[in-house]
């Protein structure tokens, strides 16, 4: 079994084959665990997977949860995310051999996450694009070309229009699904990859009225794109590093995998005990807009996004919060296995006033879950840190701060 008895120990096995140091500053208490920093999952690290390479607002880097799935399970166990967002728990869980059970209950997580564990080929993707009838002349009923050019809205909506025709008749199959969610991909951005004039990254779409300011500063209007010809581009990439061995690891896992849209307080679809290891990170408080920043890939999905809006929890002071994760942890600690783990991430919000986690360990021993130990990742600013001005060790959803728990044999 991989599993250790103590979080230190398992720390001290990994420290043993790795350079870096881990600093630990023992717990007081119950509710005051011991802490320990390092560098866990750093550039130094294993590369990650091209495969993950979707963007998402507030998605953790691979390596995270690659650390807990390797130390902490063992290949067959599962591996649960309630919050899956983008699927990178899933997908690295995936990779590794293990099996997977996800949540989100914004319906784009699954259109994002579940074709990656059925990747085809670049070039069935070619053929299938190549079938696509791609009319000209065809327009939506919102108004986008501050975003597009006339030809590549026209693209846009033929390609829609067919991908919510073959599902709205069962037709839908692992091709159509990959480029479901490459389109979904690309569609605002800040370079020629994208179907887009230059906006903001794109993991967040702006508004009509923003974007046409945007162009108005830069002097620019929307260029021509060839939209199978980026979905080809990206399908490319996206497969760049996969090899034939995690290619069939992702496939043998989606077969098998449980994916939902539901409430994470109510998840009764999961059995008890079912589940090793839970890695993930919840909404932090009203940080991230979720349903605002999607609204252009709910377009074209077919997705009314208000009624996402509605679903997704955004509490905006703490007690809030802790009132849906108590009952989020309830679940986790009901199909969580003895001996199992749960890897809770949270980031220091509010300019780092609040520290979550302090309000996350007495969740999770209020539900049968012990604390072993807060880990804290030293990490250096990234790309999209420097875009949203966060300092990845002060504050913002960037900070990796993991409340680790185990429930007792």
């Amino acid at each position: 079994m991989a599993t250790c008895g103590s979080l230190d120990e398992i720390l001290k096995k990994w420290q043993e084959n790795q350079s870096a140091g881990v600093s630990c500053e023992p717990g007081s208490s119950s509710h005051h665990p011991p802490r320990y920093t390092g560098e866990f999952w750093t550039s130094g690290q294993r590369q990650a997977s091209s495969i993950h390479e979707i963007s998402y607002r507030a998605c953790f880097k691979p390596q995270l949860p690659r650390f807990f799935v390797t130390h902490l399970t063992d290949e067959d166990d599962r591996v649960y995310d309630p919050f899956c967002g983008r699927g990178t728990t899933i997908i690295e869980a995936a990779l590794c051999g293990r099996n997977v059970a996800a949540n989100d209950i914004n319906p784009l997580s699954r259109i994002l996450t579940l074709p990656r564990l059925h990747p085809p080929r670049e070039s069935e993707v070619a053929e299938r694009l190549a079938a696509i009838p791609f009319s000209s002349g065809c327009r939506t009923d919102i108004d986008l070309s501050m975003f597009y050019h006339r030809e590549t809205e026209s693209s846009l909506v033929s390609l829609r229009q067919y991908l919510l025709g073959r599902q709205e008749d069962g037709r839908e199959d692992h091709i159509d699904s990959w480029i479901r969610m490459v389109a979904t991909s690309r569609l605002t951005g800040h370079s020629n990859g994208f179907f887009s004039v230059y906006t903001l990254p794109p993991n967040q779409a702006v508004s009509q009225v923003s974007q046409v300011r945007i162009n108005r500063l830069r002097d620019q209007v929307p260029p021509k794109r060839d939209v199978a010809a980026l979905i080809i581009r990206k399908t490319r990439s996206l497969l760049r590093t996969l090899s034939d061995d995690e290619r069939t690891r992702l496939v043998q896992t989606g077969d098998s995998a449980i994916f939902s849209t539901c409430d994470s307080r109510k998840t009764h679809h999961l059995q008890p005990g079912s589940v090793q290891l839970t890695v993930t990170s919840p909404p932090f408080l009203d940080i991230v807009q979720y349903s605002r920043d999607n609204w252009l890939r709910c377009w074209f999905n077919g997705i009314d996004d208000r009624t996402v809006g509605k679903e997704i929890t955004m509490a905006r002071t703490v007690r809030e919060w802790s009132s849906v994760m108590q009952e989020t942890f309830s679940e986790i600690a009901r199909i969580t296995r003895p001996g199992g783990f749960v890897a809770f991430e949270v980031g220091e919000v509010k300019k780092g006033r609040v520290n979550l986690e302090e309000a996350v360990v007495p969740l999770g021993e209020s539900c049968g879950l012990s604390c072993r130990g807060i880990i804290i990742n030293s990490q250096q600013f990234t790309k999209t840190s420097h875009i949203w001005g966060v300092d990845n060790n002060r504050c913002g959803t960037n900070s990796n701060r993991i409340v680790v728990f185990q429930k007792e044999e």
